[in-house]
């Protein structure tokens, strides 16, 4: 099988955790390729960008704030002119293990506007720009959480499920540009966010029990993968999670 070669990948939430093992593969796997690193802590995206090893461009910015992502696109388009994959990888889980009858609702916003709008705002700059160039790919972290949520997690949960249905009107939306959209549900990447989970997560039952994590590097490989994808293949979705993670039959 022949690979692409994407000349512009942006990534969102770049500043560590999935973001950044990402970078640093995709640097590794397409060393002339541009990566536009995007997330709120200039120092963190630094740290990504030292890590990697071809061309970046570094973006500050809030992905939920039409201004700052209006800024991102209007940068890499003056510069680079072309978008060739958007990893649309920002987002939140502000409220964890907080039932929804508890949840301070502003916060909650706030996890919506993030994992929502976030991947709304860049999905649409990104379609905007691939449209002038033949198409393009689009890449959204789902988390498993869009299928099967965990207890007390509403908020996370329904930002995930609306990630999902943008998947599938871009991957609709985007056919006649060129445009390809792939929901990428990863469940248990030893990252921050989730690293308690080996510790013991609360299981439908209601018992907290260690579960089984994976190393972030294999979210990284699967990313190179479908960057690389040539513009005749399309992945709808894909899940990649932990050997042994409860998942399916997990409520």
């Amino acid at each position: 099988m022949s690979l692409s070669t994407p000349q512009v990948i942006l990534i969102t939430g770049a500043s560590g955790g999935i973001g950044r093992a990402c970078a640093i593969a995709l640097s590794e796997a397409y060393p002339k390729c541009v990566l536009v690193l995007s997330g709120r802590r200039a120092d963190a995206l630094r740290e990504t960008a030292d890590a990697c090893t071809g061309p970046t461009e570094i973006a500050v910015g809030d992905v939920s704030k039409d201004e700052d992502v209006a800024s991102m696109f209007e940068m890499v388009t003056k510069k680079y002119g072309r978008l060739d994959v958007l990893f649309n990888n920002a987002g939140v889980d502000l409220l964890p293990s907080t039932p929804l009858e508890d949840a301070d609702m502003a916060t909650f916003r706030r996890a919506l506007d993030i994992n929502i709008m976030g991947a709304v705002l860049c999905t649409a700059a990104a379609i905007r720009l691939m449209r002038t160039h033949g198409g393009g790919r689009i890449v959204n972290n789902g988390s498993i959480a869009s299928s099967a949520p965990r207890p007390n997690a509403a908020a996370y949960t329904v930002s995930k499920h609306a990630v999902l249905g943008l998947s599938r009107s871009t991957s609709l939306d985007g056919r006649k540009f060129g445009i390809t959209c792939t929901q990428l549900d990863i469940g248990n990447a030893a990252t921050d966010m989730i690293s308690h989970a080996a510790r013991g997560a609360t299981q439908a039952d209601g018992s907290v029990r260690p579960e089984p994590m994976m190393r972030v590097e294999n979210v990284a490989k699967t990313l190179v993968f479908l960057a690389g994808l040539g513009a005749d293949a399309d992945v709808m979705r894909m899940e990649i999670l932990a050997a042994g993670m409860p998942f399916i039959g997990r409520g």
